[in-house]
């Protein structure tokens, strides 16, 4: 089975005033960090979308990626339309995919998961054969989100008008699959330094998972 993964990495940071992707995440980029706990729990090959910084995003990346064989499985998409919103990023990195992929991991760099819930997602997903899954926490979906390959060409005509990703998701709510945790890492969101912060306080220590 061919799993890719599309981290969103692209985007101005205004809140937060520094680029996400270099936020200091448990010793490392946080880019780094969710680059590593996406093929840790499973992903074969994962695309970054860079487009803000892109070049001191990158450069830090594979600067610090902890061994030659990770790299080969690394990928680089710059969105120069960035400024003109998401969907721009989510699909720069769907036309990246090779198209007989069999499953799509879909996250943004400002949402860090520990690489075990997003194992988890990936066997659940499996397990159920569904066409969509997100974990649950508290009632509320959360991140990251999984599409079947079925749906790239949905998934590539997403526009910003028509909500982007979440007019797929609801034209296909038959087809989700919903895994209830009992963690609030599945709804983590940071825009600013004091949500970072906070952040920090709640998510476990990638460096301990590794080991």
């Amino acid at each position: 089975m061919s799993i890719c993964a599309i981290l969103l990495a692209a985007g101005e940071s205004s809140r937060m005033g520094t680029p996400k992707p270099l936020l200091e995440w448990f010793g490392a980029p946080l880019i780094q960090r969710q680059i590593e706990a996406l093929l840790d729990a499973g992903v074969d090959e994962a695309f970054a979308v860079t487009g803000n910084a892109a070049e001191d995003v990158e450069s830090a990346l594979l600067a610090n990626l902890p061994s030659v064989p990770m790299r080969d499985h690394v990928h680089f998409v710059r969105n120069t339309a960035f400024l003109t919103g998401k969907t721009t990023s989510v699909k720069a990195g769907l036309a990246a995919l090779p198209p007989d992929v069999d499953a799509i991991v879909l996250l943004a760099v400002d949402q860090p998961r520990p690489s075990w819930l997003i194992r988890d997602v990936l066997e659940s997903h499996q397990t159920n054969g569904a066409l969509i899954s997100s974990p649950f926490y508290d009632g509320h979906g959360g991140h990251p989100l999984v599409f079947d390959g079925s749906l790239l060409p949905d998934l590539l005509a997403i526009t910003e008008e028509g909500q982007g990703v979440r007019e797929v998701v609801q034209g296909n709510a038959d087809g989700m699959n919903r895994l209830v945790v009992d963690t609030p890492l599945a709804r983590l969101d940071m825009n600013t330094q004091e949500e970072a912060d906070a952040a920090r306080n709640l998510f476990p220590d990638p460096r301990a998972e590794r080991i």
